[in-house]
């Protein structure tokens, strides 16, 4: 058993997927980012640094709730995912046409998923990187609209879930689809491992 510092469901089917028992360590309610975990991009910030940042704090956070809780010790397990375009970080949308200015500007281009995973037993924090290259084809206005209307984009990096209705707006990836998701499996499997994790 290992906890699972994350409020994402995703993040739950994946680790379920490669029969990871986990508990999570839930902190506000759902629809909520993980453990009062600020994610404003810091001044100069880049996509790399920032998303590894963010998972640490996630993992720092999950650690020290679990110290307060008077907790069973066990392996800790957070994640964060961004994308990227053009150098900018694009994070979650604020609300409904937040989500659709994301959408035009990632439609029939290629942008870059990141997602930092993070494992800890409470003294060492290890970290790996999944970069993924995703292409968009072109969408239209009623498109981007009806997937919106639709709830998927909510609380999600980029305004959109590879595993749902987007996926038919998605010409190409190049690396992880599990890192698109929220969690890539084989970071993953190899940190869980590392710290002897038996999978």
């Amino acid at each position: 058993m290992i906890y699972l510092a994350s409020n994402s469901p995703r993040r739950r089917e994946l680790l379920q997927q490669i029969h990871v028992h986990f508990e999570p360590l839930l902190f506000r309610g759902p629809g909520r980012n993980d453990h009062d975990i600020a994610e404003d991009v810091l001044p100069g910030e880049d996509a790399v640094t920032y998303v590894q940042r963010v998972a640490n704090a996630k993992a720092t956070g999950g650690i020290q709730r679990m110290r307060w809780r008077e907790l069973p010790s066990r392996l800790l397990l957070a994640a964060d995912t961004t994308l990227e375009l053009d150098g900018e970080i694009i994070g979650k949308p604020d609300d409904g046409e937040h989500a659709v200015a994301i959408l035009q500007r990632l439609s029939g281009r290629v942008h870059r998923v990141l997602t930092a995973v993070v494992v800890s037993d409470g003294l060492r924090f290890e970290t790996r990187l999944s970069t993924s290259d995703v292409r968009f084809r072109p969408l239209s206005e009623d498109e981007i609209r009806y997937y919106v209307a639709t709830g998927e984009a909510d609380d999600k990096a980029g305004a959109y879930g590879i595993q749902g209705r987007a996926a038919l707006f998605i010409e190409e990836i190049r690396g992880s689809y599990t890192g698109i998701m929220g969690l890539p499996l084989f970071e993953t499997g190899a940190l869980l491992q590392e710290f002897g994790y038996s999978l």
